[in-house]
């Protein structure tokens, strides 16, 4: 068998390149960066008719499977190539699987978009282009999601664990660190959420992530 992961590493494709990395894998990156139209070829939509990233092949004895969307990558990447055996990142019970599907989708519908509102107006934009009160409101909407986050971490903290869904860091503080990576520089947010801030750290400080990371420039 052999897994493909199409995309770059600043984008939504951290999420498969993580999980994979996570776990061990060989694996080939193929860089695909939609800014210089790479998604739009015609290899590339047969691929992912939606002409975007991340993809991820999976060629196995049986024929190749195609996985789009970036938390469905990371999810079937952890599901199909980890053990369930409650070290991995893989799922190892019917509630932490119950856990990382809940998670992924809410973090998706409840949390995403504001937080890329913030940090396209706060940080990735030019600053000219930027609309401080776009973000200002996305800060402020954040608060009722990120509260249920840091209620469910202390109730897991109450249980001796410190991840979402074990005592473990798993696919679903994986998906969930993905998207709160995006504001984690806005320190009154932050600041907010003390659980959420200090699990969020301990999550980008994990090797597999580390090693996703551009180098510093000199």
């Amino acid at each position: 068998m052999a897994l493909s992961i199409y995309g770059i590493q600043a984008s939504r494709a951290l999420r498969p390149l993580w999980a994979a990395t996570e776990l061990g894998l060989a694996f080939e990156h193929v860089q695909t960066d939609y800014r210089a139209g790479a998604t739009r070829t015609p290899d590339f939509l047969t691929l992912n008719p939606n002409g975007r990233i991340p993809v991820v092949v999976d060629s196995r004895p049986e024929g190749d499977v195609i996985v789009w969307e970036s938390m469905a990558c990371a999810l079937y990447i952890a599901r199909q190539h980890g053990a369930a055996d409650g070290r991995s990142i893989t799922p190892a019970t019917p509630r932490e699987d119950a856990e990382a599907l809940r998670w992924s989708f809410w973090v998706m519908t409840e949390v995403e978009k504001d937080a890329l509102t913030v940090l396209m107006h706060r940080f990735a934009m030019a600053p000219q282009e930027r609309r401080p009160e776009l973000a200002d409101k996305a800060e402020q909407r954040l608060h009722v999601p990120l509260r249920v986050l840091e209620q469910h971490l202390a109730a897991q903290q109450a249980r001796g664990q410190a991840h979402l869904a074990a005592d473990r860091f798993t696919v679903a503080d994986l998906c969930v660190a993905s998207v709160l990576l995006w504001v984690r520089a806005t320190r009154e947010l932050m600041e907010a959420f003390p659980l959420v801030n200090a699990w969020l750290h301990a999550c980008l400080a994990r090797p597999a992530y580390r090693a996703l990371r551009p180098p510093k420039k000199d």
